[in-house]
C-alpha cells in the first residue's frame, strides 16, 4: 500500500471556473442520476450515505481537487422559492491528494451525507478524476522511461481545447517540465513553452535562420530559445547555422523528422532505410557530435516526432544524446475509469455484491 499522504494543500475552487449553476441543475450529468434525485426528494427520500470512488490500475490519482471543488460549489438542494440550500456543510468528505500513488480498487474519495445533496454530480466530478489521472498516469510513464530526462507536454493539438486547463496541470503535477499553452500554465501562474515552429520558418520563406533571429530578438528575454531544425531535412546543417547564428541565446534546437523521410545525415548510412526514417538514436547522435565539435556544447537536445513509452525506452537503451523529449499524443490515450458505489446507508451496508466499503487510513478530511 502506498505511503499516507500528508494534508493536501488544495487548489481554491473559484480557480476551476465552474459552471455552477449548470452543476446544480445537474445540465452535466446523466440523466438518471438527476432522474433519481428528482425522485428522492419528490418522495421526501433523503438517505445518508457513505459513496466510495475507486479505480482499477495502479496509477496516480488526478483531478481530485476539481472534484471537491464540484462538490463544494455544486452540493445541494433547490428551495421552494428557487432558490440553493448549500449541501456542503451536510456532506463529510475525505480524499486523496493529487499526484498521489493509487492501487486497483483503493478508494480515493469518500463523500457521506445525505444521498440527494449530491446524487447529480457523479457523471461530473468522476469524469474529472478519470481523464485527470489518465494524464497524471501517461505523463508518470513517460518520465519513468526517459530516466528522469525533462519532458515537454505537447498534448494541446491533439484534444479539445475545453480540456488544456486540467490537463496541463496534471502533466504539471506528475512532473513536465513544460507545457505548450498558457490555459494548461495557468492553475500555477505558468506560461506555455515552446519552439521556433514551421509555420515561422515557412513564413521567414523557409530561412531557419532568419526565423530564429527574429524569434531570439523577440523572446529570448522570456524563454528559452529552441529551433526546429528539420525544415529542410538537414538537421546537423541547420542546427549548426542556427548555433552559429544565435551563440548564447539558443538554449536548444529539436528534431523533428518526419517518419517518412532520412534525414540527411543518415542517407548514406548502412541498414535499412525503414531504420533510419525520423528522429532515430543515430541522427541525435549525429547532431550532438556536430554542435561539440563547433564549440556548442551548451545547446540541448529535444527530440519530438511519435514518441511514447517504447520509442522513448528504446532511446535511452541506446543512450541516445537528448536532453528533452516533447510528448504529444501518445499522452492523451488510453483510460483510467472511476466508478463510484454507494457502500453504506443510514449506517448500515447496502453495498452491490462485490463492490463492499474498503475503509482506508489514507483519506483526509475536507475542511
Amino acid at each position: 500500500m502506498p505511503a499516507t499522504s500528508p494534508a493536501p494543500a488544495r487548489l481554491p475552487a473559484e480557480i476551476f471556473d465552474l459552471p455552477v449553476e449548470r452543476l446544480r441543475s445537474g445540465y452535466l450529468s446523466d440523466a438518471y442520476f438527476t432522474n433519481t434525485k428528482a425522485l428522492l426528494e419528490a418522495e421526501g427520500r433523503h438517505p445518508h450515505v457513505l459513496m466510495q470512488v475507486f479505480q482499477k490500475h495502479e496509477s496516480f490519482l488526478g483531478g481530485i481537487d476539481e472534484a471537491i471543488a464540484i462538490l463544494r460549489l455544486g452540493s445541494g438542494r433547490r428551495t421552494p422559492d428557487g432558490g440553493w440550500d448549500d449541501g456542503w456543510g451536510r456532506l463529510r468528505v475525505r480524499a486523496l491528494a493529487e499526484g498521489d500513488p493509487i492501487s486497483p480498487w483503493e478508494p480515493v474519495l469518500t463523500v457521506e451525507g445525505p444521498y440527494t445533496d449530491f446524487a447529480h454530480l457523479e457523471t461530473v466530478y468522476l469524469g474529472c478524476l478519470g481523464r485527470r489521472s489518465l494524464i497524471m498516469r501517461n505523463v508518470k510513464a513517460v518520465r519513468a522511461a526517459a530516466r528522469g530526462k525533462d519532458i515537454l507536454f505537447f498534448g494541446a493539438r491533439h484534444d479539445h481545447w475545453r480540456v488544456q486547463t486540467g490537463d496541463g496541470w496534471a502533466a504539471h503535477v506528475a512532473g513536465a517540465i513544460g507545457v505548450s499553452t498558457d490555459a494548461q500554465a495557468s492553475w500555477w501562474g505558468g506560461r506555455g513553452v515552446g519552439t521556433v515552429p514551421h509555420g515561422l520558418i515557412a513564413a521567414y520563406d523557409g530561412d531557419t535562420v532568419a526565423a530564429a533571429r527574429a524569434f531570439a530578438a523577440h523572446f529570448s528575454e522570456h524563454l528559452n530559445v529552441t529551433v526546429l531544425v528539420d525544415f529542410e531535412n538537414d538537421s546537423v546543417g541547420t542546427a549548426l547555422k542556427v548555433a552559429d547564428a544565435l551563440g548564447p541565446r539558443l538554449w536548444g534546437v529539436r528534431l523533428d523528422t518526419s517518419e517518412r523521410l532520412v534525414d540527411r545525415a543518415l542517407q548514406d548510412a548502412p541498414g535499412p532505410e525503414a531504420d533510419r526514417r525520423g528522429v532515430t538514436p543515430e541522427l541525435a547522435r549525429a547532431v550532438r557530435a556536430a554542435l561539440d565539435d563547433a564549440g556548442h556544447g551548451r545547446v540541448r537536445i529535444v527530440a519530438s516526432g511519435g514518441f511514447d513509452v517504447a520509442k522513448i525506452e528504446r532511446f535511452e537503451a541506446q543512450d541516445a544524446p537528448v536532453d528533452v523529449y516533447g510528448v504529444g499524443s501518445a499522452l492523451v490515450k488510453g483510460g483510467n475509469d472511476f466508478t463510484a458505489d454507494i457502500v453504506r446507508v443510514d449506517g448500515r451496508p447496502r453495498a452491490k455484491a462485490g463492490r463492499e466499503e474498503r475503509p482506508s487510513e489514507r483519506l483526509r478530511l475536507e475542511a
